[in-house]
Order: structure tokens, then C-alpha cells, then sequence
């Protein structure tokens, strides 16, 4: 008798991440790591990304197509709000306070924030969608003065770029500069994000089993 195959896994993550959400499904078998993203925006209103989620992840299990669901959030400024909801609906999320921290490393992020605290972060993703998240989504293209207002005790801006494209990197300075800040860009790669959900995948196929 041929074993069944695997009931996909679903990871239910942030908008910010689905390149990196899905390439990390692409390299550890796509057929069975599903992703779904909910909207980035809601990083600019961050009490409600939990029930966001947990709405998701009961539309998902009501479905009954996958035995593992995942929630490709780390905390995200909800102040431990999506882990009450993760315990409650019985669901893993990725580890860390966000996804800066995820990328750069632990050690590395601390080290970047205690060299300079006045340090505002960009992600490819960011980069891509810094007009309608950044300049629009905060109100600034709108309204110019508040520019002074989200950015005035900031010194730089550190680009955690996620894959060697120059022309990232020069959009990252160009953002960077209509802030009126100094940009630094930090390759990082996406390999923090696969080794958390490849754990997150595998512990929960464990209990499962």
C-alpha cells in the first residue's frame, strides 16, 4: 500500500513576507507548504492583525484540507496580543518580536540597535512598497509636516535586503533619502525565515505523529 501523502502545511503569514514565505515553500517541497497572506497594511494598525489571524485560521481548519497550520507573524508591535490568540485557536508563530530581528539575526539586531537606536528599517519588501506602506500609509505625501514628526529622531536607515539586487539597493537610498537620513544595506538572505519554519513544520508533524 502506497502511504498517503501529507496533508499540505499552511502557512497564514504577513503580506510583508510572501516572496520570502513562498520561496522558503518553493525550496522545501511547494507542493506541500501552502502560504496565505494577509495584508501588509496592517503593520500601520497592528492591533488588529490577531484577530485577523485568528479569523483566517478558523476559515482554514474549517476547510479540513491541511493538519498543520502555521502563522508566519512574529509578534508585530501586538504587544503579546497574537500569542493569546495562538494559544487559543492551539497554532505556532514565528519566534521573535519582528521580522527585522528575524532576518538580521538576534545578536545582530541588538548589535545593530545598541550602535545606533535612532535606526528606522527597510526589507525588500518595504523597499518595493515604500510610497503606498511608507509615505502614503503614514500620511506624509499628504501631509509633508509629519514627515518631521515620524522621522525627526531618526539618524539612518539600515536596508535588511533579503536578495543581492542593485536595483533594491538603490531604491532603498533613494527612500532613505526622502527621509533626509544616511542608508546602510545589510545582506541577509532569507535563510533566518526557512530555518523557522522548517522547524515549526517538523515539531508540528512530530506531535501530530
Amino acid at each position: 500500500m502506497t502511504p498517503a501523502e501529507p496533508s499540505p502545511v499552511l502557512v497564514i503569514g504577513c503580506g510583508a513576507l510572501v516572496r520570502e514565505l513562498q520561496e522558503v515553500a518553493a525550496r522545501n517541497g511547494g507542493e506541500h507548504i501552502e502560504v496565505q497572506c494577509l495584508p501588509a497594511i496592517l503593520h500601520n494598525r497592528p492591533e488588529r492583525i490577531p484577530e485577523a489571524v485568528r479569523r483566517r485560521v478558523r476559515a482554514a481548519r474549517a476547510t479540513g484540507a491541511h493538519r498543520t497550520i502555521l502563522v508566519g507573524y512574529m509578534d508585530c508591535g501586538t504587544g503579546g496580543l497574537l500569542d493569546r490568540v495562538c494559544s487559543e485557536e492551539g497554532v505556532e508563530r514565528l519566534d521573535g518580536p519582528h521580522c527585522y530581528e528575524l532576518y538580521a539575526g538576534a545578536d545582530a539586531f541588538a548589535g545593530l540597535q545598541d550602535a545606533e537606536p535612532g535606526t528606522f528599517y527597510l526589507t525588500d519588501y518595504l523597499v518595493r512598497h515604500f510610497d503606498r506602506l511608507i509615505m502614503q500609509g503614514l500620511g506624509i505625501s499628504a501631509h509633508p509636516e509629519l514627515l518631521e514628526m515620524y522621522f525627526g529622531n531618526y539618524t539612518r536607515v539600515v536596508h535588511l535586503a533579503q536578495t543581492d539586487d542593485d536595483r533594491l539597493a538603490r531604491a532603498a537610498e533613494q527612500a532613505a533619502a526622502r527621509l533626509g537620513l544616511r542608508c546602510e544595506r545589510i545582506l541577509t538572505g532569507i535563510g533566518g525565515l526557512q530555518r523557522q519554519i522548517v522547524k515549526l513544520a517538523g515539531a508540528a508533524h512530530a506531535e501530530a505523529a
